[in-house]
């Protein structure tokens, strides 16, 4: 009966120490080092890194406290690992700048594009349309490259060009090309939802033809920081 009693006094005095035990919850400092990090993570992952200060772009305005700049790029599409570019669409590139730790909700919705003083202005299209016309102008076919290679060699190509009326040969851009330029420009778009301010990132708008006959353009800003209206000359 002693020995029992020994170990039923054990067993007693165990389970409150094992009951006591909790995982530890995060403090407010904790809370808010995790917050700047999905802040950190969440800007690394879309946009392009914002100019130090308005001036350093085109033209600049104010919207509220916000002060939206702006850079037209024409059909180019300038991301941090590569310039591409796109026939159906014009570029560009706007930075937000506010108060320090100021945020404000982005959308590309928020934009649209006057051009040649056109009444109706041109709405911003998603990233994802721009996929079907880029173009990487540094990749060329794989037999364009050897047309090429054995012009310079002095060498005939052979193949009987008289035929005037064969159609160009279609070309097969590789998937890995085609995820590649699609993964760079989805980075470089402007990030949506609620941001740290400066952010910066690529606006896309439904445009074909030369941007030479381009006379004026004006990126009009309509969202939550305000309204603004920005002249960037082609």
């Amino acid at each position: 009966m002693t020995v029992v009693a020994v170990l039923t006094a054990a067993l007693c005095q165990s389970v409150p120490g094992q009951a006591a035990q909790s995982p530890a919850q995060p403090g407010p400092a904790e809370s808010s080092a995790v917050a700047q990090s999905a802040d950190a993570q969440s800007r690394e992952a879309k946009g392009v890194p914002p100019r130090a200060t308005p001036a350093d772009y085109q033209a600049h305005a104010q919207a509220g406290d916000v002060t939206i700049a702006a850079e037209f790029t024409g059909h180019s599409v300038a991301t941090p690992e590569a310039l591409l570019s796109t026939e159906d669409y014009v570029v560009v590139e706007v930075g937000l700048f506010g108060r320090p730790e100021a945020r404000l909700k982005l959308s590309y919705e928020d934009f649209s594009l006057r051009i040649n003083g056109r009444k109706t202005p041109v709405p911003a299209d998603q990233y994802g349309l721009v996929f079907a016309s880029l173009k990487d102008p540094e990749w060329e076919p794989p037999e364009a490259a050897a047309e090429k290679k054995k012009s310079k060699g002095g060498v005939s190509s052979g193949g009987d060009k008289s035929d005037t009326g064969n159609l160009p040969p279609i070309v097969h851009v590789p998937i890995e090309l085609k995820r590649a330029m699609q993964s760079r420009v989805q980075k470089a778009s402007l990030p949506e939802g609620e941001r740290p301010l400066p952010e910066a990132g690529l606006i896309f708008f439904p445009h074909r033809g030369k941007t030479e006959n381009l006379r004026s353009i004006e990126l009009i800003y309509s969202g939550p920081a305000g309204k603004a209206s920005l002249d960037l000359h082609p």
